[in-house]
């Protein structure tokens, strides 16, 4: 008998065909994936199985139960992880798991069996709240939340996405465990190491199942989305000899916890920068000191020449940022969000005409300008985020996980923006949770419990540690870490 079943199921929004005709089965037991681009309709299938959607057309089955029909008991059958975390940022870890447990009509102490090799490695931190865990142990409770009712199938849309490399093989690892005790796993994921450890895949696309089959045949199939071809870039052409990130034993404290501990660095024009480290590592506290939205403990360091201590005001002129949650305004026109922005970092009407026309045909949004933003998929928005930040032509632009959660062909577009970008002198600082990107990178840093670890070219990196790629790099420091997340 198959966990789930899905006929002909159609649903829209609008004028927008979300899902068109699917349908495919789920064997017990089994770990399947759900690949395809921003846009192509997994979470919209994720919330019909979850009964929190009702499809237009056709029908489901989970665990032999009609998601229509019979609602409540495919509630009690399936645990759900929503890609943005479910978590209660205001609730402690404890508060989270028996408020989730309540809603399900059970209790903590009945479900902790099914829990307790995940939630035991975080439940010494039952106090603490959960907006102040880092993204692996949200990823730890989220997943505790979705299994104290011990559902017999698991969906999770995205998982891992913002998620270090470290905290993203220990999930899978734990998936592996519930597998063995014949939990049935159906998730999404844009990394292609977890597509390879799902047992079969389908890959959907424009609201359509174009493919199912093992990892390999369907990678292999879509090849020109999924393994695009590698950038070509010099490395030693760009950077410029002087400075323009200077940091000196930079210090960032909470009470007695050091967040930012003694780190050193210099970052030269025109290079692009990866600042890596695992979550909690301390990353986002110094990028927040370099930006200017935080004050240091001790230390000194300037961005673009200007001291970060005394002169934050005219660092934030200087400097472009883009996040992985989009600064962008939803409910503005393309046009209008760049009208904005370039308003805001003081540029002139007839400048901002101008380049609006400009970076309108170079990203090719022409045709969209007029479109609202929330209507764009993930990587337009990305695309145009990151336009918006260097608009200005900052010396330096700030990019914070900015490809999380986007298909491998649409950062690869990004990543030829940020190369040409880096062509006309802009320095990039960029975070990143993928392994390939810090391959793109011209120097990397990896924190480790608020020092920097290690700093070279990937190339250098790899030699020093004798490691095949910057992945088994990364895991190699990562796994040293010993101060708790």
């Amino acid at each position: 008998m198959n966990a789930i079943e899905v006929s002909h199921i159609s649903k829209s929004y609008g004028n927008v065909k979300a899902l068109n005709d699917v349908s495919f089965t789920v064997g017990k037991g089994e770990v399947f994936g759900l690949i395809g681009p921003d846009g192509a309709g997994k979470t919209t299938l994720f919330r019909i199985l979850c009964t929190l959607l009702l499809p237009d057309q056709g029908t489901a089955t989970v665990d032999g139960f009609d998601v229509v029909k019979q609602m409540e008991e495919v509630r009690r059958h399936v645990g759900y992880m929503p890609g943005r975390f479910s978590l209660y940022q205001d609730l402690t870890v404890q508060e989270n798991l028996e408020f989730f447990a309540t809603l399900f009509g059970t209790t903590v102490e009945a479900g902790y069996d099914s829990i307790k090799a995940i939630y035991g490695q975080i439940e010494r931190f039952g106090n603490r709240k959960a907006g102040d865990l880092s993204g692996g142990m949200k990823q730890k409770l989220a997943l505790s939340c979705a299994l104290v009712h011990s559902p017999s199938v698991l969906m999770l849309d995205e998982p891992t996405t913002g998620v270090d490399p470290v905290s993203r093989k220990e999930l899978w690892e734990m998936l592996g465990m519930l597998k063995e005790r014949g939990i049935t796993i159906v998730a999404s994921t844009p990394y292609l190491d977890e597509v390879r450890r799902c047992e079969r895949v389908a890959f959907l696309s424009e609201g359509q199942i174009k493919g199912i089959d093992t990892p390999e045949a369907i990678l292999d199939r879509f090849a020109d989305i999924f393994n695009p071809p590698a950038i070509e870039h010099d490395k030693t052409a760009q950077a410029a000899p002087e400075n323009v990130i200077e940091v000196s034993h930079l210090v960032k404290a909470f009470g007695s916890f050091h967040a930012v501990d003694d780190i050193s660095f210099t970052v030269r024009k025109g290079e692009i920068f990866g600042f890596l480290g695992a979550n909690g590592a301390g990353k986002t506290t110094a990028m927040h000191m370099l930006t200017g939205l935080n004050q240091p403990t001790s230390g000194t360091g300037t961005v673009a020449g200007f001291d970060i201590r005394t002169q934050h005001e005219q660092i934030k002129k200087h400097i472009g940022y883009m996040s992985q949650k989009f600064s962008l305004y939803e409910d503005l026109t393309v046009a209008e969000n760049i009208r904005l922005f370039a308003g805001i970092y003081g540029m002139g009407d007839d400048e901002i005409a101008r380049k609006t026309d400009q970076l309108l045909e170079r990203l090719q949004f022409t045709e969209h300008k007029n479109d609202l933003v929330e209507s764009l998929p993930l990587g337009w928005k990305q695309k145009l985020a990151f336009s918006v930040s260097i608009f200005h032509e900052p010396a330096i632009v700030f990019l914070d996980e900015p490809t999380g959660g986007v298909d491998p062909a649409t950062r690869r577009q990004f990543w030829e923006l940020i190369y040409d970008a880096a062509a006309r002198g802009i320095t990039v600082f960029v975070t990143t949770h993928y392994m390939d990107e810090a391959e793109y990178c011209d120097r990397i840093s990896i924190m480790v419990d608020g020092k920097i670890s290690a700093m070279g070219t990937p190339e250098e990196l790899k030699m020093r540690y004798n490691q095949p790629d910057m992945d088994h790099v990364f895991t190699f420091l990562a796994r040293e870490a010993k101060r708790g997340d």
